[in-house]
């Protein structure tokens, strides 16, 4: 007979020959060890597109209106942080933020959209 012990506490483990953890305790402290470095980042990319999607939903109430660069960076709006983007058939570009977009017109000036069905 092989003797299990807990990933976390090394405690003997009684039950289910695949069993890691003696606890959810013990589970939790050790995968939250193991993926801290990982979490760390995603926190922090999620905290900017967090603002930016908020950014956008203050300056775009309905579903469609124009704002300018500066407007967005004075706002703290980072043009390096989106969740996908859309090419139309004429070639545009809209970057989205979620279910939030924006179109680079001419002079710094900023379509602002809002996709109505964004997620299925």
């Amino acid at each position: 007979m092989v003797v299990t012990k807990c990933l976390e506490c090394e405690t003997e483990l009684m039950g289910r020959i695949d069993k890691k953890f003696c606890n959810d305790q013990c589970r939790n402290i050790y995968n939250n060890r193991e993926n801290r470095d990982s979490n760390e980042y995603m926190r922090k990319v999620n905290t900017i597109l967090r603002k930016n999607r908020r950014i956008l939903e203050k300056l775009n109430p309905k579903e469609k209106s124009k704002t300018t660069k500066e407007e967005l960076l004075l706002d703290g709006f980072n043009f390096y942080y989106y969740t996908n983007i859309y090419k139309t058939i004429q070639g545009k570009t809209y970057f989205f933020v979620y279910e939030h977009g924006y179109l680079e017109l001419d002079n710094e000036q900023y379509a602002l959209v809002r996709k109505k069905e964004y997620v299925k």
